[in-house]
Formats: structure tokens, C-alpha cells, sequence
């Protein structure tokens, strides 16, 4: 019988952990629970969940520092930021800073338990590349190469370092090339889900993220463009 998958809420209001918890567990996924930000980063750190779900205002030390140091330690665990309906500017940073997704509050559980399967489910996906890639070839264009046995990106034999979410959008596209993808479209391939209304800024955001790195000239991208009213396509 296949482990439970654990999510770690990482929360400091006790009401709203109490019916995650419930709804998760009712679900079929393990829980823990940490109620700040430092006990939180050492949970993820010791217990390896499958998923975070990360509110921003914590005591001890906020959300966005805690997504930063397990990014920063090459931890790529999905995390799920929990921010207020009107800061925008929180889904923004979050994902900035290496976060998969976002949730606004107040939510229903059922979008939760939506975004935490499909964040989830992802992992065990193979990428389109790693399923055309035998023995970790390399995938090149231009001086851009993907290895898919370490998922590591080099551009002119230099590793760049991308989340796992920038890494997915990337081979994504490169499986297609020249292939245009509607915002909506992506969120249902490489996001597995398909929301609609302010959740495309989340492709927007990831792409120019991508693009920072593997770009030489992020204002003039050579291999991920832009088509006008269309969307995303990688150029060959």
C-alpha cells in the first residue's frame, strides 16, 4: 500500500489549521502542523512533506523568508503560499522567490484540496523531454542545454539553478517547440489545473522569472517569446 502523502501547514491562526487538518486528513493525506515560521522551516527540513502549505504573516520569521531558505538549500518541495485576497504584491514576491502556487484567503477546501492534488500530482510526472531523453541525453538549443536525469539546466556548460516549477514550464515548452500556449492552457499542462482570472499572472510571473535566467538579454529573449494575444512558445 502506497504512504500517505504528508502536507505540512505551516499557520499560526489554530482555527484554521484545525479544519485544513480535518478536510486533509479526510482526504487522505497526513498532516503536521507547525504554528510559526521557525518551527515550520525545521518541520520541513526534518520531516520531508510532500507539500507546504505557507502562510505569509508568521510569528518568528514570515513566510517569504522561510520559501527563501528552503529554496536556498536546493529544498524544492512544493509550496503553496496562503496570502489575503488583496495583497497582490505577496502572490507576486512569493513566486519570485521560488514559491509553485498561491491561495487566497478566504478559501473554499475545495479549491485547497484541488491546488494541494495538482501541486501533488505533478511530482510524479516525467517531463515530455525526460520521456523522448534516453540515459539523461542532453536537450540543446542554441547554448541552452537540459539534462533529464538531474534536472539540471546549463546554459554555455554553466548550471542554472531554476525551482521546480521553472524547470517543468521550461521542458514543457521545449517538448513543443514553436508550439504558442495560451496562459490557460499552461495552467492545465505544467500547473495541472485550469483556473481562470488572476491565477494566468502566475504564468506571466514564472516566465519572466525564466527567462532572468537563461536569457542573455531577458528583454530580448531568444528562446522563450512571446506571440501578441496568443501566449508562450519556445523558439527553434
Amino acid at each position: 500500500m502506497e504512504p500517505k502523502k504528508t502536507v505540512l501547514i505551516v499557520e499560526d491562526e489554530k482555527n484554521i489549521v484545525d479544519i485544513v487538518c480535518f478536510n486533509l486528513q479526510r482526504e487522505g493525506y497526513a498532516t503536521l502542523e507547525a504554528y510559526d515560521g521557525e518551527d515550520g522551516l525545521e518541520k520541513a527540513q526534518r520531516s520531508k512533506p510532500d507539500l507546504i502549505l505557507l502562510d505569509v504573516m508568521l510569528p518568528k520569521m514570515n513566510g517569504f523568508d522561510v520559501c527563501r531558505a528552503l529554496r536556498e538549500s536546493r529544498n524544492n518541495v512544493p509550496v503553496v503560499i496562503l496570502t489575503a485576497r488583496e495583497e497582490e504584491t505577496d502572490k507576486v514576491l512569493g513566486l519570485e522567490i521560488g514559491a509553485d502556487d498561491y491561495i487566497t484567503k478566504p478559501f473554499s477546501m475545495r479549491e485547497l484540496i484541488a491546488r494541494v492534488g495538482a501541486n501533488i500530482r505533478r511530482l510524479g510526472m516525467a517531463s515530455p523531454l525526460a520521456a523522448s531523453a534516453a540515459d539523461g541525453a542532453m536537450t540543446v538549443a542554441g547554448d541552452l542545454a537540459v539534462n533529464t536525469d538531474s534536472h539540471q539546466v546549463f546554459r554555455s556548460g554553466e548550471v542554472i539553478e531554476l525551482t521546480q516549477r521553472e524547470y517543468e514550464l521550461l521542458t514543457f515548452l521545449a517538448s513543443h517547440p514553436n508550439k504558442v500556449y495560451a496562459r490557460i492552457d499552461l495552467m492545465e499542462q505544467v500547473w495541472n489545473y485550469g483556473y481562470v482570472g488572476d491565477d494566468a499572472r502566475t504564468v506571466d510571473v514564472t516566465v519572466r522569472r525564466l527567462r532572468e535566467k537563461i536569457e542573455t538579454d531577458p528583454a530580448n529573449p531568444r528562446y522563450i517569446l512571446t506571440r501578441r494575444g496568443a501566449g508562450y512558445y519556445f523558439a527553434t
